[in-house]
């Protein structure tokens, strides 16, 4: 369903595409600096030390998370630029897709890279060697693993109206909030295999955020009633 959104939305517009793309470079630039530094970490300190090899790991899942709102916010202010340069040369002096409309592609873009390389990851463990399971783990590895990428692709489409919703109207909080929501669901991952405890507040905050995405978009109780009863 996630990749559903690339499809009904943005494949028939080229330039949404093209801000689709960006974006998606965008987050894969934030992913290989962070993976840079984590390496070089890594390498640098004891491989023997049980401790601090995790307290490494949760350094590299938070220095990535604030790593990629940093892009984000790069991002935006290039869309913004992008914008500027599109009302001078249009004939009528209106840009051909609002701010808004960029938020949401451009987290689609990120959201979409993400679970690319969540997929990727699947693959590559499903190729062995070994069964999941075999040792009396959780059996429903990739189950669990799909619905997650699945939450992050949305969480990353929402974020996105969120944190430029902030960047344009400067209301600060509103960012801040998107960066604890992704570290939050970020360090979430470490409950597993109590996969329960990962994927229940990962769904309840994708659902909080699409709420909230709703209504900085201009939506409203009435018209999701009417859209829900299918009427025009």
């Amino acid at each position: 369903p996630a990749f559903g959104l690339f499809i009904f939305t943005i494949a028939r517009d080229p330039l949404r595409i093209i801000i689709l793309i960006a974006g998606a470079f965008f987050w894969l630039v934030s992913l290989l600096l962070s993976s840079l530094i984590w390496f070089i970490a890594v390498k640098a300190s004891d491989p023997q030390d049980e401790r601090l090899q995790k307290g490494l790991l949760i350094f590299g899942v938070m220095f990535s998370v604030l790593l990629q709102e940093a892009f984000r916010f790069l991002y935006y202010k290039l869309l913004r630029k992008a914008i500027e340069g599109l009302v001078a040369l249009s004939e009528d002096g209106c840009s051909p897709i609002s701010i808004q409309q960029m938020a949401y592609v451009a987290g689609v873009g990120f959201g979409l890279m993400s679970g690319a390389f969540s997929m990727i990851n699947l693959l590559a463990d499903a190729l062995g060697p070994g069964t999941v399971g075999i040792h009396g783990d959780s059996q429903l590895y990739f189950l669990t693993s799909a619905f997650m990428t699945m939450v992050l692709i949305f969480l990353h489409t929402f974020w996105g109206i969120l944190f430029f919703h902030g960047c344009e109207h400067r209301r600060w909080w509103e960012i801040a909030a998107v960066v604890i929501m992704h570290l939050t669901v970020s360090g979430l991952s470490f409950c597993n295999p109590m996969y329960v405890g990962s994927l229940v507040p990962s769904y309840l905050l994708m659902a909080a955020a699409a709420a909230w995405a709703y209504l900085l978009s201009g939506g409203s109780a009435q018209n999701l009633r009417r859209f829900l009863l299918c009427k025009c």
